[in-house]
C-alpha cells in the first residue's frame, strides 16, 4: 500500500494470476493487476465506485469488471483457491457487533401480561 491507496504486490497478483479469466474479446483489457486493486480499495475503503481514484483507471471499468467477474463466479473460485492454499491467515476477524432492542421488544412497560 503506498499512502491511502492499495496495490497488490507482484508477487501476490502472480500467485492469483492463473485464476484470472484470459478469453476477452473486443477493446483490450485494462491492466489487471490495477483493476483489481482498484476494485479491493473501493471494498476496503467502502467509497462509491464513482469516487474510486483516478489511477485504478476508469471507474465503470472497474465496476463492470467487479460485477461481470461476480457473475461468473470468478471471485468465488479464486477465494476458494487462495483458502485452500493452506497456512495460517495473516489476519482473523471476529465480529462483535452489538443489537439493541427497543424497550417495547420485549412486550412493553410492565412486561408480559398474565393470560386470564
Amino acid at each position: 500500500m503506498s499512502g491511502s491507496h492499495f496495490w497488490l504486490s507482484q508477487a501476490q497478483f502472480d500467485q492469483i494470476k492463473p485464476y484470472l479469466p484470459t478469453d476477452t474479446r473486443g477493446k483490450p483489457q485494462v491492466d489487471d493487476r490495477r483493476a483489481i486493486s482498484g476494485i479491493i480499495h473501493v471494498l476496503k475503503s467502502g467509497c462509491r465506485w464513482v469516487d474510486a481514484p483516478e489511477l485504478y483507471g476508469p471507474r465503470k471499468t472497474l465496476y463492470n469488471r467487479f460485477v461481470r467477474w461476480s457473475e461468473k463466479g470468478i471471485w468465488e473460485e479464486l477465494f476458494q483457491a487462495l483458502a485452500s492454499a493452506g497456512g495460517p491467515p495473516a489476519h482473523v476477524m471476529i465480529d462483535s457487533s452489538a443489537v439493541k432492542a427497543h424497550r417495547s421488544a420485549a412486550g412493553g412497560k410492565g412486561g408480559r401480561k398474565p393470560k386470564p
